[in-house]
């Protein structure tokens, strides 16, 4: 087992890896910009060391000021938690140069997730279904109009090398296709300096429903149930829940199959998620392949009672998983709590928070970093906290949340409780009438 791991990440991710590596005897290394000196991360650390100024790409990207921290602090390992560098297969495999072990896949195995086209081809040869579209990446205006056609309008284009909703541009006639083509283009390679394009049948009316899985380095890999993550603005996840309201049991064994079968062509060690879009009659296909820790580990945490940091750590350290496939005994619902203005377009209300009350009480769990005079940053991501609650029964779960975002109070900036409030009142959102397309018909009623 690690002597000593660095968490090269901030914020409530960081926080919840210190915790569970202090459970297992573990020593911790805090990394910071100035902007997070005041973090919880920070001071439940055993070490901590600043390593530049706000801007990402001086601190928490920086992979060089990182591996120093490494190199100072002793540390044998180094866990990325998600977003920043916890996909990065150069990074990874610089951890593996210098001898440190990186908790999560190898960098052979991120690169072959990690871009869309080859994914979409390692699924193909592996037997898992995939959303009709371009073979490989498109050429010109040309090819991706001749091909659009063949498929069928709608069609969606999306950047190889994308997330969050970058780089994607939805099509439904031909008229369209050269000016979202050059959107696309430029908006990709602004964000990842890479204007690669590809192209999808679009699928009307989708669910978004993924497989939590885990492998080891002994060739095992199996799932631990679904999450259904369809209600998004943006393509950014507001609420994630297991099991998925839409699911019956051959559903989730096909699809459990799918997943393990995804893991198993590539030898996949760590914990990982397998992203399907499923359509209207049950179909489902092959989206994308996270290889980290997802933000909404939790809900499959709740409804399986399995800590998924821990079996991530005991993986990379070479532990074996016990080779059983885990299913929902409860149900469990994840709000995620930003700092934005619902009312003002979701635009990030950054300052200070002069006031806060977390939720309590059985069944009811809180991940943040926040506390009463923490100043949130204006450089990083708006999540400041995550609500989960797990009850008996859907219904249950749904009231439990009602009741707990009735407590939970932060004063100083706005943020996104009323919307999950009025959520949770909608009527088709209860009843599990929704898709990945519900954030554009739902109202949301500003207050008096």
């Amino acid at each position: 087992m690690f002597n000593k791991i660095l968490i090269a990440n901030r914020g409530e991710i960081a926080l919840r890896i210190i915790r569970t590596a202090r459970e297992m005897g573990i020593k911790t290394v805090a990394i910071y910009s100035t902007a997070d000196r005041e973090s919880l991360h920070v001071r439940f650390a055993d070490e901590a060391v600043c390593i530049g100024p706000p801007a990402s790409s001086q601190s928490y990207l920086n992979i060089p000021k990182i591996m120093a921290a490494v190199e100072i602090t002793n540390a044998d390992a180094i866990h990325p938690g998600y977003g920043f560098l916890a996909e990065n297969a150069e990074f990874a495999e610089i951890c593996s140069q210098y001898g440190i072990k990186f908790i999560g896949p190898s960098p052979e195995q991120i690169r072959k997730m990690g871009d869309k086209i080859t994914a979409k081809e390692t699924m193909i040869k592996a037997g898992v279904p995939v959303v009709p579209g371009s073979d490989g990446l498109l050429k010109d205006v040309k090819q991706g109009k001749k091909l659009a056609k063949e498929i069928g309008y709608p069609i969606i284009l999306k950047a190889t090398a994308g997330g969050g909703g970058r780089g994607m541009r939805i099509v439904r006639q031909e008229g369209e296709f050269e000016d979202m083509w050059n959107i696309a283009r430029q908006e990709a390679k602004a964000a990842f300096a890479n204007d690669g394009i590809y192209i999808e049948k679009f699928i009307e009316e989708p669910r978004h429903i993924e497989f939590q899985i885990i492998g080891d380095q002994h060739g095992r890999v199996v799932h631990l149930s679904e999450r259904d993550c369809s209600i998004q603005r943006r393509h950014q996840k507001l609420v994630e829940e297991s099991p998925s309201p839409f699911m019956t049991s051959e559903l989730r064994e096909a699809m459990g199959e799918a997943a393990v079968k995804a893991g198993k062509c590539i030898n996949y060690e760590g914990v990982g998620t397998v992203e399907f879009l499923v359509d209207k009659y049950r179909n489902f296909y092959f989206m994308e392949m996270n290889t980290r820790i997802q933000v909404e580990h939790p809900v499959t945490e709740e409804v399986i009672d399995h800590d998924l940091i821990k079996e991530q750590i005991k993986v990379a350290a070479g532990l074996p998983i016990t080779g059983k496939n885990y299913f929902p005994a409860m149900h469990a619902i994840e709000l995620r709590i930003n700092a934005e203005d619902p009312f003002n377009d979701f635009r990030p209300n950054p300052g200070k928070i002069t006031s806060l009350h977390t939720s309590k009480g059985h069944g009811v769990r809180v991940d943040t970093h926040v506390y009463s005079g923490y100043t949130v940053p204006p450089y990083y991501d708006s999540m400041i906290a995550k609500l989960i609650c797990k009850a008996q029964t859907r219904e249950e779960c749904l009231t439990k949340l009602e009741r707990a975002l009735d407590e939970f109070i932060i004063e100083g900036i706005k943020t996104t409780i009323p919307f999950h409030q009025q959520l949770l009142k909608n009527k088709d959102f209860r009843e599990g009438n929704f898709h990945t397309g519900f954030m554009n018909t739902f109202t949301l009623v500003p207050p008096k």
